[in-house]
């Protein structure tokens, strides 16, 4: 028996399980038709999530050593210089090879952390292939897997279009309208499939991907079958950020993110004869990839952190695990990292309300919603989980106390209404009809010149513009004094309080604090005990997958 006694289990020996299992008339190998597959390396599968991992990494692979040939050699050179000119200090540019990959290949992979320029880059890709190609000729479609997301490329790429030196006509034919990705596939309704797939794909010569670390399994797989395969498809992401909520590690598995890979020697002597540059890497026999190497460029250089900056050294030292550096350079409490050592909850309860007031108060004394919108994105609390003493939802209760003995929120205390002056929402649903995501966060103001007592809720609108709604219209939301830092993927703001549970959960990773500090524009707090921090910068996600398996060998 399984069950000895009260509390116990006595699991069977692996190899009679697995005995069990291949004798099993459920169980196939791959390439059989059954409800569950086991591969050679005893992995098993659902048969659904087998064939999404075989079709993504096939298309992948297939992508990967498909060049496209009959380029204007000449073009190419004077656009990629002109686009990407040497900078003053003869700096090796990594975006201009995040380009020449994006010009030859038919995949494109661009990892790089926060500040690294990645949309910047993407706007001067999409001007080269236009370029190229012609602004007539070539159908771009940008996407990301969120509403918030995709609204945030968008605006991105409107302001990067305003610096790019490109020739006539070029800029106006980028596109500035992103799309979800479920959106630009096109659901249908009461079904796990799309209306754009293999045997119907997508009316487009480029697609472009942001956020992609976001992406899920199914999603990915999906997503490529719908791509043609005679266009350029181009994912943009973080691979040490968090993985998706759903199944897989996909764009840390695809760039295998352990590993760090050269460029084959066939790629860097064309790279060089097209940009008279020269990579300076160590070599890969070409033949033995499959062909990734020549598809994937990691951006190094940071424009908003230098190289020596706290926060800079801190991202590099958590994603390499080196706990003792990463302790090292928290302790010694630069002008941009501050480490708060919080043991007990009154200690903790005290603090917090101190950086509530501190940090919240200036977006609640002005009435001017365009203010009050850039004053709340200044600030944010984030926490690793939902529940206990010090998840969000304990965390945004003790904010609207403190607020409201502080006189800066004054909320209906007779009635059941939710809604009062200053509250900070957070759309947790996307409504296409009102062009509001899932991430999309927004201040409740009455409006200008009003009497006080119409409550709207305004947004940021993708030009900057003002965008306002009453209550009752909005899709389903939550109040935001603090998120988690899942919830925070794709957002940036000047200051973060990043606060860790006093006991150990299993979410507690490397990923999410190096996402949780990179979420910052300027500074970063930490509250979180010695013991916590070595647990959590020792802890990484490890999600079983063959995808890195069948991409890299």
């Amino acid at each position: 028996m399984w069950l000895e006694q009260e509390g116990t289990v006595t699991w069977p020996k692996l190899s009679g399980w697995l005995q069990k299992i291949r004798q099993s008339p459920v169980v196939g190998r791959p390439g059989d038709y059954r409800p569950l597959i086991l591969d050679k390396k005893n992995r098993l599968y659902l048969y659904r999530y087998w064939d999404y991992e075989k079709k993504l990494s096939e298309s992948i692979i297939h992508r990967s050593r498909e060049d496209f040939r009959g380029l204007d050699a000449t073009r190419l050179t004077d656009s990629l210089k002109r686009l990407f000119p040497q900078n003053e200090d003869y700096e090796f540019n990594w975006q201009m090879v995040a380009a020449y990959i994006a010009a030859i290949k038919r995949i494109c992979i661009i990892s790089g952390g926060p500040g690294t320029g990645k949309t910047f880059t993407m706007a001067k890709i999409l001007a080269l292939l236009l370029e190229l190609h012609g602004k007539e000729k070539l159908k771009i479609l940008l996407a990301a897997p969120t509403g918030k997301a995709a609204a945030r490329i968008a605006e991105s790429i409107k302001d990067a279009k305003k610096t790019l030196n490109s020739r006539s006509g070029i800029i106006e034919a980028i596109p500035s309208e992103a799309y979800t990705i479920h959106r630009m596939l096109k659901t249908i309704p009461g079904s796990p499939y799309f209306h754009h797939n293999h045997e119907n794909p997508l009316n487009a010569d480029v697609v472009v991907v942001d956020e992609a670390s976001m992406v899920d399994l199914a999603l990915m797989s999906k997503l490529l079958w719908a791509v043609p395969f005679d266009a350029r498809l181009i994912l943009i992401g973080d691979k040490d950020q968090l993985a998706s909520v759903e199944t897989g590690f996909v764009l840390g598995d695809i760039c295998d993110r352990e590993n760090v890979h050269a460029f084959s020697e066939c790629f860097c002597n064309k790279f060089e004869e097209v940009t008279q540059q020269k990579i300076e890497l160590p070599l890969k026999d070409h033949k033995e990839s499959p062909g990734l190497y020549d598809c994937m460029v990691v951006l190094k250089k940071n424009y908003r952190f230098t190289g020596s900056s706290g926060i800079g050294e801190l991202s590099r030292a958590v994603n390499r695990g080196e706990i003792h550096k990463v302790l090292s350079l928290m302790k010694n409490n630069s002008d941009q990292i501050f480490w708060k050592k919080i043991s007990q909850p009154d200690d903790l309860s005290r603090s917090l309300a101190q950086s509530i007031i501190k940090g919240y108060s200036d977006y609640l004394n002005t009435d001017d919603p365009y203010r009050a919108l850039e004053l709340f994105k200044r600030f944010k609390i984030l926490c690793a989980v939902k529940i206990g003493s010090i998840g969000v939802n304990a965390v945004n209760r003790l904010a609207e106390q403190v607020l409201i003995r502080e006189g800066l929120i004054a909320p209906d205390r007779s009635s059941s209404n939710p809604w009062y002056k200053g509250r900070p929402v957070l759309i947790t649903r996307n409504d296409y009809s009102l062009k509001l995501f899932n991430g999309d966060m927004g201040i409740t103001l009455p409006a200008p010149g009003s009497t006080g007592k119409d409550l709207y809720v305004y947004f940021s609108g993708d030009s900057g513009e003002l965008r306002r709604f009453l209550p009752y219209r909005l899709p389903e939301h939550e109040t935001v004094y603090a998120m988690t830092v899942h919830k925070s993927q794709g957002s940036e703001f000047d200051h973060v309080l990043l606060i860790l549970p006093d006991r150990d959960y299993p979410v507690l990773t490397r990923e999410l604090f190096y996402t949780g500090i990179t979420r910052t524009r300027k500074t970063v707090s930490i509250w979180a005990t010695e013991d916590i921090l070595k647990t959590t910068i020792s802890r990484k996600i490890e999600r079983t997958s063959g995808l890195k398996d069948a991409l890299w060998g």
